[in-house]
Formats: C-alpha cells, sequence, structure tokens
C-alpha cells in the first residue's frame, strides 16, 4: 500500500511539475508576443529622434509621445507590459548608485529620475543586475524574440533595439525594431555595428 501511495505520489507531482512548466512556456510566449506587437506598433507612429533632456513626471512618466531616442522604444514597449522601467532602474540606482555608470560617464552625484532610464549604460547594467546577461553572439540564432540587443557606433555611441520574431528578406537574421534617427524602424540591422550587449529581461 505504501508503495503505490509513494508511486501515485510521485506521478502525482510529475504532472503538476508539468503542468507548471507548461503554465510558464505558455506565460513566456504570451509576454514575447506582447512585447514585440509593443515596439513593431511604435514603426507606424510619426516619431521626431530628440535626445534632449526633458522634466517628466514620476513615476511612469514619459517625453512628449512626438519625441523620443533609442531607450524610449525600450522603455515604452515595456509600459505595455505593465513594466515601469524608470521607476525600477531609480530605485535600483538609488540604492546602489555606484554600480551605475552615471557618476563617471556623466558626473552626476545623485539619481535623476528624468533621464536614468533613457540612457542605454544604465539599462545595460539594470538588465545585467535584474534579467540575464547573454553571450554576444555571430550566429543570428543565438538572438531570440524579445532579447534587447546593444550597439556601440561610430563615435563611442551607444544604441539599444528589440528583436522581434520577424525576419529578413533571406530568412537568416531576425529583424530589430530600434531608433537610430528616423524614428521607430522595423529593420535588418542585426549586425550593422559592433554589439556590445545581448540581454533577456521580465520574459522568463
Amino acid at each position: 500500500m505504501t508503495k503505490l501511495l509513494t508511486s501515485f505520489l510521485s506521478g502525482l507531482i510529475f504532472l503538476v511539475a508539468q503542468y507548471c512548466n507548461a503554465e510558464n512556456i505558455t506565460a513566456h510566449a504570451d509576454k514575447t508576443q506582447q512585447l514585440i506587437a509593443a515596439a513593431v506598433a511604435q514603426t507606424q507612429e510619426r516619431v521626431t529622434y530628440n535626445g534632449a533632456y526633458f522634466k517628466i513626471t514620476y513615476p511612469m512618466g514619459d517625453v512628449p509621445a512626438q519625441y523620443g531616442v533609442c531607450t524610449d522604444v525600450i522603455i515604452r514597449a515595456y509600459r505595455k507590459l505593465g513594466i515601469d522601467l524608470q521607476q525600477l532602474v531609480h530605485e535600483d540606482m538609488r540604492k546602489n548608485f555606484a554600480l551605475y555608470p552615471a557618476k563617471k560617464n556623466w558626473g552626476q552625484n545623485k539619481t535623476d529620475t528624468n533621464i536614468d532610464h533613457r540612457r542605454v549604460p544604465n539599462l545595460q547594467t539594470f538588465f545585467t543586475r535584474h534579467g540575464k546577461k547573454l553571450a554576444i553572439s555571430n550566429q543570428a540564432q543565438a538572438y531570440q524574440a524579445g532579447d534587447l540587443v546593444t550597439w556601440m557606433l561610430p563615435g563611442n555611441l551607444p544604441h539599444i533595439g528589440i528583436v522581434t520574431n520577424r525576419f529578413s528578406a533571406d530568412g537568416l537574421r531576425p529583424l530589430i525594431v530600434h531608433n537610430i534617427g528616423a524614428g521607430p524602424q522595423l529593420e535588418d540591422m542585426l549586425f550593422d555595428y559592433k554589439i556590445s550587449g545581448h540581454y533577456r529581461y521580465a520574459l522568463f
């Protein structure tokens, strides 16, 4: 009787684990689709590239909708998932200011909710600390839909974009949603510049 009960319980635990795993996979897929859809939707909006300093509300603050830079694509996409990177980055920086490049890069001595989350190096630090920092690869298949990629552009200008589930004309590279100056675009540009980071956040 004990052996039968043990066997039954083991089987039940296995089934529950399988069910939970399936639920997690479904939730991951749903979040990924939402993030990509939110990013791609931005490519249909008229957004003028503008990296000026704006005073914005906190939390859930945003620069005027007609303006944006590469980081705003990320911020606005995650907001559709109910994730406010402005607040999250600020709270982490406030507690761990020395771990962020704010002082070294911009001479800051304290956090600034107007701009901190809109800077690529700060997002890289946040995603490394609270997401998954993945290997940089020259193989397109290493980059999954929903991943975040950063690049270093000529002139040492950091850049960021979101990997989508759409592919280049030859089917070899995932398309990226990013704003490099002409507003949010869906483009085949994964390997156009030197990749400086590869991350996955809040999709697992």
